[in-house]
């Protein structure tokens, strides 16, 4: 009996555990941290200090968690009457609201504490600025009152990349801002592909996402034009702006032509919502391997390499 005592309270602690941990929402850190990483690897020349690294995205990590929980508290009326939401843990009556809002603030503290104790000052102040923009801005301003909210609330994710930029060096350079600048102009199309295929749902709650309010026509053109624009402001970085080199340049051609081509299938037709759902998908693997041609590009070696063929 005491042995199905302890695993009985053994199970209920790793439940309670699962639960936070799905409060963070954590699929979507995976990618905040990616560029982040690529910022401080331009930053550094391809020469990052691995423990800055590990502290800033921890860091980071913290910082996102936190958003993302706090997040969650003021949006669980809407969440409880969607479908996709109605089962996380606060709609879903799994944590309290107070708890999970005294767990919000304990990782946003840790987040400052860990990032202004061993990276710096500077970093910590915009980790928790993209906290208030996210919550504050995005979630209460912007996200039930605006079809705007998705392009003004990209700037929440654009701020990994100035934490991640202000680790190494301490400022914010034009670079920065032009990492910043893809992530916003990237949220859109991301986004407003998910939408596509939750329209009846964003329409239940009265959230006024573009598909809701303009019809999945105005949609498809406006993720083919975002699309557009984020793949010219990546091509940019390398001619004019020189930020990155041929490696980046490559990369940057050929996972821009294939979001070009499904934006393209999206605006042919906006009311397959596989094909919407094809464009989230990839939307998220292109933003990852962009990010991880900037770091490759950004190694010595590769540059060593370039040099060589060059010459060859």
């Amino acid at each position: 009996m005491v042995r199905i005592s302890i695993a009985r309270e053994h199970g209920n602690i790793l439940s309670v555990i699962a639960h936070y941990y799905e409060l963070t929402q954590p699929r979507i850190i995976p990618l905040l941290l990616v560029v982040t990483a690529a910022s401080m690897w331009i930053a550094s020349s391809g020469k990052v200090d691995p423990m800055l690294l590990l502290w800033t995205l921890t860091g980071s990590t913290l910082a996102s968690a936190s958003a993302q929980t706090l997040n969650c508290i003021y949006d669980r009326d809407i969440d409880y009457s969607m479908e996709r939401t109605r089962h996380r843990p606060i709609p879903s009556g799994k944590i309290e609201p107070i708890h999970a809002l005294i767990f919000g603030i304990v990782l946003a503290a840790a987040s400052f504490y860990l990032l202004a104790a061993f990276v710096n000052l500077f970093s910590a102040l915009l980790a928790m600025l993209g906290i208030v923009f996210y919550v504050v801005v995005y979630t209460h301003f912007l996200k039930r009152h605006t079809p705007l909210n998705i392009v003004i609330g990209g700037a929440a994710g654009g701020m990994s990349a100035l934490v991640g930029w202000a680790a190494v060096t301490g400022t914010i350079s034009s670079t920065a801002w032009w990492i910043f600048l893809i992530l916003f102009l990237w949220t859109p199309p991301h986004f407003w592909a998910l939408a596509l295929t939750l329209r009846d749902d964003y329409a239940k709650v009265g959230i006024p996402m573009l598909p809701a309010v303009s019809g999945n026509i105005e949609t498809g053109r406006q993720i083919f034009t975002y699309t557009v624009l984020l793949i010219l402001s990546t091509f940019l970085m390398y001619d004019p702006l020189q930020i990155t080199g041929a490696f980046y340049m490559c990369a940057a051609f050929i996972l821009g032509a294939i979001f070009l081509q499904k934006a393209w299938a999206v605006l042919e037709n906006p009311n397959n919502q596989t094909t919407a759902h094809n464009l989230f998908t990839y939307s998220i693997y292109y933003m990852i391997l962009l990010c991880l041609s900037m770091v490759v590009d950004s190694l010595p070696i590769t540059n060593q390499l370039l040099q060589r063929i060059q010459q060859m």
